[in-house]
């Protein structure tokens, strides 16, 4: 298959928002696949590439050829040039690796470049969500979506079960292909995911006078750990595989009293009060290699579900069930939690887990099965939501859906001097009327544009919702926004009363 008739699916795919349109694009170049194209092409509608990283950043893309004015690249060879990107280390796979990039590039046309720059900076706004392409995968096999959604839950991915779903020469085939994949220790599954409430009385309401379990929730990273004898497996929520990096993980997992078990839950840094270090420690300890590092700062990990143990799967069985379990074979390594229905109890529980540094609650049906890989209202997180009024220094553009508007805007505090200090960028909460209003609004303000960013005059406040603060070296306030979101624009505001960088910083400070 060419990577045009991928590109020009993923184009179709951002220019509507009908789910049906979508779904019937994806099955329209799924069936014309062959079948060992199939697992790259669903990574690349998927928005992925399968290579976890290639060395190529932004900076790569800042220059790219010329277009090719004819289609000419085949999935499988952009994926093996990703491939051979990927494995190159040394002195001089710089130089090679941008020799390659530019050899791929300049072989594509304005839409494969379009499509390969999305894949690499992971910025592919087509709006194919990973469950989309599921259901895409039953309708072009002929099979039920649910049987094509539990065996991507139980393989971990999508690419093989489309592999083994649309390779099969009937549906009865697929059935029994998707059938295969089952619990297996040792091969990762796609954990568990919580919706959202905007309170705790809200979230316990939810379940309507049900017994629910209130866990805390950890800010640390999300691990799942598979043992099998000596054998430990530790992957992120991203499934992956970070064992290498964690060797005190693996050593609590030896000690359980088990041979074989499937735990989820959370591994984070602790100071010597037992407080959570801030997030970014976390995240980068677990991403270090550095023997001196690791030993510097352990992570301690602390589980709050078990799918497996001892050749019992245990996912199907009611979270209580599953909690007396993982109580027996984690002792001293379990989250806490409490088992209530009683909103007054879970409110007290979040308190009193955020004064001690944690990131909030989930609030859990006692009764609810585990279910990989969906976010479903079994589970429902609850975070304190921090805002503050914000000025905005620089717009982008859009792309994909949103094409022709400014979309990603740069967030500032104010410096106490008469300057502004940038926090981060977001894109996230904005209403198709907010981007409207916003594109005009900032032509106004304009002051700069390079073709991207159009530099602003700092005069529009923007009202940002955001889960917390991390210290950054990219940004001059040494500080940065975590999971940022626009609530409203405060036209009621100038921009000398909004928030300034001390007021941000103290937020910073436990």
């Amino acid at each position: 298959m060419l990577l045009a008739d991928v590109a020009a699916t993923s184009s179709a795919l951002a220019a509507t928002r009908s789910r049906l349109a979508k779904r019937a694009l994806l099955v329209e170049v799924l069936r014309r696949a062959e079948p060992e194209e199939l697992p790259v092409v669903a990574r690349y509608l998927g928005g992925e590439l399968r290579q976890r990283r290639t060395g190529l950043g932004y900076r790569s893309l800042a220059s790219m050829p010329a277009p090719a004015a004819e289609p000419s690249l085949e999935v499988l060879a952009v994926d093996a040039a990703f491939e051979t990107m990927a494995g190159l280390s040394g002195s001089g796979s710089a130089t090679t690796r941008a020799a390659l990039a530019a050899d791929l590039f300049g072989a594509a046309t304005a839409d494969e470049q379009r499509l390969l720059a999305g894949l690499v900076s992971g910025d592919l706004r087509q709006g194919a969500l990973d469950a989309l392409l599921l259901d895409a995968v039953a309708e072009a096999a002929g099979v039920p979506a649910d049987a094509v959604r539990r065996a991507a839950m139980l393989a971990g991915a999508t690419e093989p079960v489309a592999s083994a779903a649309l390779g099969a020469a009937s549906p009865d085939d697929a059935l029994a292909a998707l059938a295969a994949f089952t619990l297996t220790v040792g091969r990762p599954v796609r954990p568990m995911l919580a919706a959202s409430a905007p309170d705790v009385a809200a979230a316990v309401a939810g379940f309507a006078g049900r017994p629910v379990v209130v866990d805390a929730k950890l800010d640390g990273i999300r691990i799942q750990v598979h043992r099998d004898g000596d054998d430990v497996l530790v992957v992120t929520r991203s499934l992956d595989d970070i064992t290498a990096r964690v060797p005190e993980v693996v050593e609590v997992a030896r000690s359980l009293p088990v041979r074989a078990a499937v735990l989820d839950g959370e591994a984070l840094a602790l100071d010597a009060s037992g407080r959570p270090r801030p997030f970014q420690e976390t995240a980068s300890r677990s991403a270090t290699r550095d023997a001196d590092v690791a030993s510097a700062m352990a992570l301690s990990p602390f589980f709050f579900d078990v799918l497996h143990v001892d050749g019992r799967d245990l996912m199907g069985v009611p979270l209580a069930e599953r909690l007396a379990v993982l109580d027996a074979v984690a002792a001293g390594h379990v989250v806490e939690r409490v088992t209530t229905g009683d909103a007054d109890v879970a409110q007290e529980a979040f308190a009193r887990w955020v004064a001690a540094g944690q990131e909030g609650v989930i609030v859990k049906d006692a009764a609810a099965p585990y279910e990989a890989g969906r976010r479903g209202a079994a589970w429902v997180k609850v975070k304190p939501r921090h805002t503050l009024d914000l000025v905005v220094l620089a717009v982008e553009r859009g792309s994909g859906r949103r094409a022709g508007m400014l979309s990603n805007i740069h967030l500032g505090a104010r410096d106490g001097a008469g300057g502004f200090v940038m926090l981060g960028k977001t894109f996230k909460g904005m209403t198709d009327a907010m981007l409207a209003w916003q594109t005009e609004r900032f032509r106004e303000l304009e002051v700069a544009d390079d073709g991207w960013t159009v530099t602003l005059r700092p005069e529009q406040v923007v009202e940002i919702a955001f889960d917390g603060l991390q210290r950054s070296t990219r940004y001059p306030g040494g500080v940065a926004l975590r999971f940022a979101r626009v609530l409203r624009y405060r036209d009621d505001k100038p921009a000398s009363e909004a928030d300034t960088i001390d007021t941000v910083r103290a937020l910073a400070t436990p």
